[in-house]
């Protein structure tokens, strides 16, 4: 597996899960479900495994090639096995200090056409979640989906009420947690003991989308750092601009439109984020009011202040005042601060501060953040 292969954006490993299936190639799927301590990746993370080769990740190369053997032995029994791995010792891994310093369990199993109305799913742009057991009195990957407050598989139906709650939770905020669930708080009347089991619930969510408004070169980086952090990305071309250029290839979707079909051009809604750079300020106005009448978080606008202020003053001329929710929205001048002037830093800047607000963070140095960068999801029922 190469480097490419091993950071492949999430959209691509689903891509690439997708090929898989349609072309019925034997494949595995590693899904970290469990992990204590520290670890590169958390719960939800995905590997693919075909006997041409692997994509996606799990840890950051110190589990990769054992879970690829594995995978061969899922492929030869066609079952699924749940393997742990403990990487706290002071060994780390194989004595080469390239552990991840935590306890990871990883579910591997064949990926089969049982998989495929999730991906589907996440293509439509649809929430959902995927309930798998893991350990206990049921077989491991007996699944269930869950959408539209409703579940799909082969879960009993006391797994599924006990889980619901839980998975609602974690289908809203695309979260992941392995719950333990009993039939029953303790014995029955006859004091046998109740069947009990492991269900790792895994929230998918459609990946984020970003609008970029501009056709210059400098949209180049944008779309392609966008793209690579898992946003799906969108190029607005005013006044002709040469949509069909290579430089736009990697855009999801590019859209040749006036500034005043912004409002009309797609749903907007808060999962979509739009960044304002066609360096015309009549569009870059017309676009800006259009966007505040919808539901988008983030409005980046490109340009200095001196050009924000100029740009309120023509408003305020023509009677339009912002509120100071409206202000929150708009991000100008765009970006965080790294402090760098090329095409590529800016776009880092500018891609840096998209994922931050998506992601309902602060910008700043994680050797100042206080406690575990990322966030523990804590739902277990019993």
């Amino acid at each position: 597996m190469n480097t490419n292969e091993w950071s492949l954006p999430e959209t691509e490993l689903f891509d690439r899960i997708r090929s898989s299936l349609d072309e019925g190639v034997e494949a595995v799927l590693a899904t970290v479900v469990d992990v204590e301590g520290s670890a590169y990746r958390r719960p939800g993370a995905k590997m693919l495994l075909r006997p041409d080769g692997g994509a996606g990740s799990i840890t950051a190369g110190c589990l990769e090639d054992e879970v690829r053997e594995l995978a061969t032995d899922v492929l030869d029994a066609g079952t699924p096995r749940v393997e742990t791995w403990d990487l706290t010792g002071s060994d780390d891994v194989w004595g080469m200090g390239v552990g991840c310093n935590g306890v990871i369990t990883v579910l591997l199993e064949p990926l089969t056409d049982e998989y495929a109305p999730v991906v589907a799913a996440r293509d439509r742009g649809d929430p959902v979640a995927v309930a798998t057991v893991v350990s206990g009195d049921l077989p491991t990957a007996t699944r269930g989906r869950y959408a539209d407050g409703e579940f799909h598989g082969d879960l009993p139906a006391w797994v599924r009420e006990r889980i619901r709650q839980a998975t609602d939770r974690l289908l809203a905020d695309g979260g992941s947690d392995l719950l333990t669930v009993t039939r029953g708080s303790s014995g029955d009347a006859t004091g046998e003991k109740q069947p009990a089991v492991e269900v790792f619930v895994n929230g998918i969510q459609p990946p984020p989308e970003a609008v970029v408004f501009g056709s210059g070169h400098d949209v180049l980086p944008v779309v392609e750092l966008a793209t690579l952090v898992d946003f799906r990305v969108t190029v607005v071309s005013f006044r002709g601009g040469h949509v069909d250029d290579d430089h736009l290839a990697r855009a999801d979707e590019v859209i040749s439109a006036s500034p005043r079909e912004v409002a009309t051009l797609r749903e907007w809604d808060d999962d979509t984020y739009a960044v304002v750079m066609t360096h015309n300020f009549v569009d870059d106005r017309l676009t800006l009011d259009a966007l505040l009448e919808t539901a988008v978080p983030y409005i980046g606008l490109m340009g200095p202040r001196k050009r924000f202020a100029e740009m309120r003053e023509a408003f305020t001329e023509e009677g339009r005042t912002f509120t100071e929710t409206e202000l929150d929205r708009i991000y100008t001048p765009i970006g965080v601060d790294l402090g760098g002037d090329s095409p590529y830093q800016i776009a880092y800047s500018i891609v840096g501060e998209l994922l931050a607000v998506a992601n309902s963070r602060d910008p700043g140095h994680l050797t100042e953040r206080a406690g575990p960068i990322h966030d523990r999801v804590e739902v277990r029922s019993s």
